[in-house]
């Protein structure tokens, strides 16, 4: 049975879902997107998610195609229409098709913004068996363009980034620049050193998590230590423990870095109780 999708004010099967091919997220990369989780046929942090959406538009002077109002209630219907209990919403906002292929923006009173989602679903996905294991990543050059905290459709770098850590045997790669780490290549980062939690701060250089804002505040509210600042990959090396937040994957533990074991090697307690708190807590607020 094929999924029901969504585009341009349409529910279709994914089947008969086409997007032109003078759409410039097609030719440009010019588009943005947001990933939910949705565990128990509930949305997480969807209003975070919006807000960034929201943010990403603004940022490369893209129209919205539709309210955030309305975007929940796609969701939701996505959500029913696919029977989803336990997976992923997908959404994709591009500057729409001109007609033909230009640099130059199109007017957006003539071009109306183009929007898709689609559902995945995940069974098993706050029960993932790499949490308990965690996870290997190696170390890769930073080489993406500077305003990394929009969140567009540009992964062809980070695409790249996973093969090389697949290619190494291992399951992803955390990117540096300058000597410091900056995210790895759908995620945020972090590591431990006795006892503390720290990550990069906020910046045009990371992508402003969803996850990691809920995570940090999480933290916050356990009294658990948190510092905001750059670490390098040596200090990574060398850390008590590490982890990464995204939507999708909550918070994994990372257990080697380099091939450089991180504590006795299997998850540290910090990130498990962390996980732990972020489930309960966002099922709690799921809508």
């Amino acid at each position: 049975m094929s999924r029901t999708v969504y585009v341009n004010g349409s529910y279709l099967p994914e089947e008969s879902a086409t997007v032109s091919i003078f759409d410039r997220g097609f030719l440009m990369a010019d588009g943005v997107y947001e990933v939910t989780s949705v565990l128990g046929g509930k949305i997480l942090d969807f209003p975070g998610h919006a807000a960034r959406l929201q943010r990403s538009l603004t940022e490369l002077e893209m129209a919205s195609p539709v309210t955030m109002d309305e975007l929940l209630e796609i969701h939701r219907e996505l959500v029913r229409l696919n029977d989803l209990d336990e997976g992923m919403i997908y959404l994709q906002v591009t500057r729409g098709n001109p007609g033909d292929r230009d640099f130059a923006f199109p007017d957006p009173a003539t071009t109306p913004s183009t929007l898709v989602l689609f559902t995945q679903s995940k069974p098993g996905l706050a029960d993932n068996p790499l949490a308990k294991k965690g996870i290997k990543v190696i170390s890769i050059e930073d080489i993406r363009w500077g305003r990394r905290d929009i969140k567009t459709v540009q992964l062809l770098y980070p695409s790249m980034g996973k093969m090389m850590a697949k290619k190494a045997g291992c399951d992803d790669a955390w990117m540096v620049e300058d000597g410091f780490v900056t995210e790895g290549t759908s995620n945020n980062v972090y590591i431990v050193k006795n006892g503390r939690i720290i990550t990069r701060k906020l910046s045009n250089e990371i992508l402003h998590g969803i996850t990691r804002a809920a995570v940090l505040r999480f933290a916050a509210e356990a009294q658990m230590e948190v510092e905001e600042r750059s670490f390098t990959i040596e200090e990574a090396r060398a850390a008590d423990e590490a982890f990464f937040t995204s939507a999708s994957a909550f918070v994994m533990p990372v257990v080697e870095i380099d091939g450089t074991a991180l504590g006795n090697g299997t998850p540290g307690p910090v990130s498990a109780r962390l996980r732990e708190i972020y489930l309960d807590e966002s099922l709690k607020a799921a809508i």
